[in-house]
């Protein structure tokens, strides 16, 4: 039979796991808690399998528990799943990927096995994201004996592990919003930079979508610096000077973007093969 899972916390990240796991088999969902018994109800129909739970105390005993909750209510949700029940050799396990599986320290003072498994993508749509998990990386790391039991498990549902550190959990979760957030802010200057030449908005997307879109597939398939270009990886400071001179004298935040970006550009520009 299948190890048994509860799920504390089913929002998007715990109905779209819940539902992976009960279709895959490798875990029984047993109980499942959220914040009120409406959502729990809800989950559970979600999911297609198990039984919703009113508090932690009356979920019953598990091989595995997800805690899919907030990052900041993860420690006090594992304190309080510790003081409730014997945890002795069961798996705890959370999906933040800024915290790291130290936040689960109460259960493992308890005797638990703890684990972090992050699923590197957006949640939004947790009934897509169901139904196309697979080649989903995950950033995993805690216990061995945790890990022997999970690896497998969300191997089974299609995703493409990527052991981390823990002690650099925090450096790992800043790199996608380097990959994600701070990209669209980066892109948000360029369209008002387009817009503030008098270029009306929508035909700036037009401009800047070939230069973006060719750049981050040279990026991927050469590396950063290979796919550098522009003043900085020419040299031509002077240029950089003017350019950060007339974005200040615009719009002084965008300006102060443009001039904390050389330095890292300029090094990655020191980087850039040499032509032959």
């Amino acid at each position: 039979m299948a190890p048994a899972l509860n799920l504390a916390g089913a929002g998007h990240v715990g109905r779209a796991l819940g539902r992976l796991f009960h279709a895959s088999g490798v875990f029984a969902v047993q109980d499942v808690l959220t914040r009120s018994a409406d959502s729990a109800r809800q989950a559970v129909d979600f999911i297609g399998a198990g039984t919703p739970a009113s508090t932690l105390a009356a979920m019953r005993p598990a091989r595995a528990w997800l805690l899919a909750v907030n990052d900041d209510q993860i420690a006090p949700v594992c304190a309080a799943l510790a003081a409730a029940h014997d945890l002795k050799g069961a798996v705890i396990f959370h999906c933040s990927g800024a915290k790291a599986s130290s936040e689960l320290q109460a259960a493992r003072d308890a005797g638990a096995l703890v684990a972090s498994v992050h699923p590197i993508r957006s949640f939004a749509d947790p009934d897509k994201v169901a139904r196309e998990f697979a080649g989903t990386f995950c950033g995993i790391e805690g216990d061995v004996e945790a890990l022997t039991l999970l690896e497998p498990a969300f191997a089974a549902i299609g995703a493409r592990l990527v052991e981390i550190d823990p002690a650099a959990k925090t450096v790992y979760h800043a790199a996608a919003v380097f990959a994600s957030n701070y990209l669209v802010t980066v892109l948000d200057a360029s369209l008002r930079a387009y817009q503030a030449a008098g270029v009306p908005e929508e035909v700036a997307r037009e401009l800047a979508r070939p230069l973006a879109e060719e750049t981050l597939a040279n990026v991927f398939r050469l590396g950063p610096a290979a796919a550098l270009s522009g003043p900085v990886a020419r040299g031509d400071f002077a240029t950089v000077a003017r350019q950060q001179a007339a974005l200040t004298q615009w719009d002084a935040p965008t300006g102060q973007l443009y001039e904390a970006l050389v330095a890292p550009t300029t090094d990655l520009a020191r980087r850039k093969p040499k032509q032959t």
